[in-house]
């Protein structure tokens, strides 16, 4: 019986294969662009629908209505104007806060007091809101930009710094015993076997610190530009507030929203796709 079954297998037809296109709907769900696309399109559908079903611009305008204030704004130049100034000062309060937050975490990778100073500071300051340091910024370095610097510094070197130590302990031992086989000095200890090791966390650690970084800004603005008089993107939804500019007020936020959303896609997931994706430690 057995020798019948393998004479049948032997002569039986080969299997065809059909090779048949995947549908373009199944392709269309399967990128992740045009997923979050389409929540983004959801969104704005119910914003419209709901602004149009209230009927009252001065508590919630439609969709339209504030997309024509934007238009507006961009066209004028002013809103290009309050985004160069917030930008600019975000940037350096968010290099300067990388910086310090890499200084302390190459402390904390190489000694044990550099770890113990890195975990007491995180554990006494990262829960200390930043805006709640403001007023004491403002004392200290008046009402000039180096009062947001300050507060963004806070605002982003423990979240940073606490992401990248958590991925600098999670490195293997094995990985760390070959640096230190290699005789490599600190430095390259620290830059060529602790972070690509722990990229996925300083990445992580990058992203949350970017938004922390831009809401502590955005709010920051505010009473900074009502004692200042001047300001990036705060002040200008501040003022319109003020104003009863409700489409603008709006206007600012959805400025606030499109920047977050343009940085993360094509700052943070350009990083992710060259590194973490392709070196196969994140799924598509």
């Amino acid at each position: 019986m057995m020798s019948d079954i393998i004479h049948d297998i032997d002569h039986a037809a080969p299997l065809e294969i059909v090779d048949r296109p995947v549908p373009w709907a199944r392709r269309l769900y399967a990128n992740a662009g045009v997923r979050r696309a389409a929540v983004v399109l959801l969104l704005a559908a119910i914003w419209q629908v709901y602004g149009v079903w209230l009927n009252n611009p001065l508590l919630f305008p439609t969709l339209s209505d504030t997309l024509v204030a934007m238009g507006e704004g961009v066209v004028s130049g002013e809103i290009p104007r309050k985004v160069a100034i917030s930008l600019r000062v975000l940037l350096m309060g968010y290099g300067l806060g990388i910086f310090v937050a890499g200084v302390l975490t190459g402390l904390a990778a190489t000694s044990r007091l550099g770890s113990s100073l890195l975990e007491t500071l995180t554990a006494m300051l990262n829960p200390l809101p930043a805006i709640a340091l403001l007023p004491l910024a403002m004392i200290w370095f008046g009402l000039g930009e180096g009062s947001l610097i300050f507060v963004l510094l806070h605002a982003v070197t423990w979240v940073v710094a606490m992401n990248t130590h958590s991925g600098f302990l999670s490195v293997s031992q094995t990985l760390r015993m070959v640096g230190r086989n290699y005789g490599l000095s600190l430095p390259g200890y620290v830059f060529r076997i602790l972070v690509p090791a722990a990229f996925p966390s300083i990445l992580s650690g990058l992203k949350i610190g970017w938004a922390f970084a831009w809401r502590t800004l955005v709010a920051a603005e505010l009473v900074f530009g009502a004692a200042s008089g001047k300001g990036g993107l705060g002040w200008y939804i501040f003022q319109n507030k003020n104003e009863l500019e409700i489409p603008n007020v709006f206007a600012g936020l959805l400025a606030v929203i499109a920047i977050g959303l343009i940085v993360d896609s094509l700052v943070f997931g350009q990083i992710e796709k060259r590194t973490l994706r392709r070196w196969g430690m994140q799924a598509h």
